[in-house]
């Protein structure tokens, strides 16, 4: 069976890295500790893993509710435990009455130190508090170096993973019709915007799928898909219904209040 007919094309070198991750860890049987992955990494990783391998994968975020998660793969028998995941919770304080911090300028401050991407969690601001999740071996170098945050100055300190603040994702989901699974009929549904705009947005670099920019209007969506849209917020197509009888897909979208 070709394994990779389950998943899109430009998911093959993702699909192949984990592929090779689950044959070293069963080969040398010793355990194998990922980045973050976003949540479609976080699927992938479920569904190569299957049943069909002797070695077992883990995923922990810092929280029950953590979007961006590292993932642990296990050899047989091997038990799991939280420091395995090496994960670190830093947080400062601002005052949030005087100067307005938003995650994207956090993301933009970790980024200016050369720290790529893979290495950070989750991000949390709010009332006055950042707190950030991120891998054990990056954890010294930014408590040392990160001491502004655009225009606020901030003392980063460590924190218990039990300090994280977070809340679940509320999600509130839609009965729709599109006339294809195309990503501009798609957004035009989710966001009330009419189908030339929303082609307009995607040819712009406004809209991803997954978390990684599409600019084909003409994309196939799959059920599952995350998509935002710049300034509009977060959706998900949460299934596909089947077609009706004029050819109208049926489908359930979400988006994140």
């Amino acid at each position: 069976m070709d394994i990779y007919q389950h998943f899109r094309k430009e998911e093959q070198p993702f699909i192949d890295k984990v592929l090779s991750w689950i044959d070293q860890v069963e080969t040398t049987y010793r355990l194998k500790v990922t980045d973050f992955l976003d949540p479609r990494e976080q699927q992938i990783m479920d569904l190569l893993i299957g049943e069909n391998s002797d070695a077992s994968i883990y995923q922990h975020g810092g929280g029950k509710y953590a979007e961006r998660k590292r993932a642990v793969i296990l050899p047989p028998y091997e038990e799991i435990s939280e420091g395995v995941f090496q994960l670190t919770l830093v947080q400062a304080h601002y005052q949030d009455k005087f100067i307005s911090l938003e995650h994207r300028d956090v993301m933009g401050a970790f980024l200016s130190l050369g720290i790529k991407r893979k290495k950070l969690g989750d991000i949390v601001v709010e009332n006055g508090v950042i707190q950030i999740v991120m891998a054990d071996e990056i954890a010294p170098f930014v408590l040392a170096n990160l001491t502004a945050i655009k225009k606020a100055k901030v003392k980063l300190e460590e924190k218990p993973l039990t300090a994280l603040m977070e809340k679940e994702a509320d999600w509130i989901e839609t009965d729709k019709t599109v006339s294809s699974l195309r990503l501009d009929a798609v957004v035009k549904e989710i966001y009330h915007i009419s189908r030339k705009d929303a082609g307009e947005c995607i040819k712009k670099l406004q809209v991803k799928v997954n978390f990684k920019v599409v600019d084909d209007a003409k994309f196939s969506m799959q059920e599952g898909d995350l998509i935002s849209l710049r300034g509009k917020g977060r959706s998900k197509l949460t299934s596909i219904n089947g077609q009706s009888k004029k050819d109208k897909w049926r489908i359930t979208t979400a988006i994140l209040k």
